[in-house]
């Protein structure tokens, strides 16, 4: 699935000049292919297989009944929130279905799923009012990306997936390895970069994360690449520690990118369940989350996660992991995610 494209422009020449070079500039990324689509929900349906089969499964028995009675709303709430939805999530789905039903007068089971269907896409859809920055017409010449997340989620692994993909939609790209706390971390980027053929900046163990991201900046901007995606610490033994380190990282982007960074992504181990969702809201409330990589979304029989996330945080969620390889990083589509869910 590509989300970064890239069409060339022909500058406007002055008058009396020769006409200008041909640049290339960002385009819009909203509107993929039928074949792009297809890709999309084929990574969506293998990434919830788990949890299809495990407490989604349920569901289908519960609408096999030609008339829906009121003994299956407790079975409806027992299976989201078995399945990580979370108390509050699965309260707020289910008050606006049954709102809903009594509404329209709804008897018939198929009826009824299908409008759970339609409040599990809205509860996904709250948060998605603005897109990613890559998406974005007005798209930055150079995207900046931060990447957060505990040591174990998933993260590095996850910026080399992104680092694939941006690469393979024709884009630059520089990764920046500040996560200088934990050697493994910076050799394992550096692996990464090699398979992928992109540039890693990298520092000493314990060296300044600053400076780290001051010269992956000064990379990309000498070679103008077109991303720059910087791995951060992943530690979260205090929330003050955290937020110092990630606003000075902040500060040496915005001497020369007032602007930047454009997204800040925090990678979540969908496999932890509800303790990844505090572990989400620590992020949350100590740094700007713009966005949520919901990796190992296949190793999970709870992937009801997703909603929790986009009902209590308000955070959209980017991508998910579908599995081990380089091409297993998908957009994330509310409607494929449910209508695979539910499958």
């Amino acid at each position: 699935m590509r989300f970064w494209r890239r069409k060339p422009v022909e500058q406007e020449p002055e008058s009396g000049e020769a006409p200008a070079a041909i640049r290339a500039e960002p385009e819009l990324a909203s509107e993929p292919t039928p074949e792009e689509k297809a890709e999309v929900h084929e990574q969506t349906e293998r990434a919830v297989e788990r949890t299809r089969r495990g407490f989604f499964g349920r569901l289908g028995g519960l609408f096999e009944r030609a008339d829906f009675d009121d003994e299956i709303w407790d079975e409806l709430e027992e299976i989201l929130v078995g399945a990580d939805a979370g108390l509050p999530t699965t309260g707020a789905i289910l008050g606006a279905v049954r709102g809903r039903v009594k509404e329209e007068g709804v008897k018939q089971s198929s009826r009824v799923r299908e409008i759970l269907r339609d409040e599990l896409v809205a509860i996904l859809h709250e948060p998605r009012e603005t897109p990613p920055a890559w998406a974005r017409a007005d798209a930055p010449p150079m995207l900046i990306v931060l990447v957060v997340g505990v040591n174990g989620a998933g993260k590095t692994t996850s910026i080399a997936k992104m680092a694939h993909a941006f690469k393979h939609d024709g884009a630059t790209v520089v990764l920046g390895a500040a996560d200088t706390f934990r050697a493994a971390a910076t050799d394992q980027l550096k692996v990464w970069g090699e398979r992928i053929g992109v540039r890693v900046i990298a520092h000493q163990p314990g060296a300044d994360p600053g400076a780290v991201v001051f010269d992956t900046l000064a990379a990309a901007e000498s070679t103008r690449a077109d991303v720059v995606i910087v791995d951060t610490a992943g530690r979260l033994h205090t929330k003050a520690n955290l937020m110092e380190e990630l606003k000075k990282i902040n500060r040496i982007i915005q001497r020369n990118h007032a602007d930047g960074p454009h997204e800040t992504l925090l990678v979540l181990d969908a496999t932890m369940g509800q303790n990844g969702l505090m572990q989400a809201k620590t992020f949350a409330d100590a740094v700007g989350v713009s966005g949520i990589v919901l990796a190992k979304l296949d190793g999970t029989a709870k992937g009801g996660i997703a909603f929790a996330i986009a009902h209590e945080l308000g955070i959209p969620v980017r991508f998910i992991g579908t599995g081990e390889k380089m091409d297993d990083l998908a957009p994330f589509s509310p409607e494929d995610f449910v209508d695979s869910l539910l499958a």
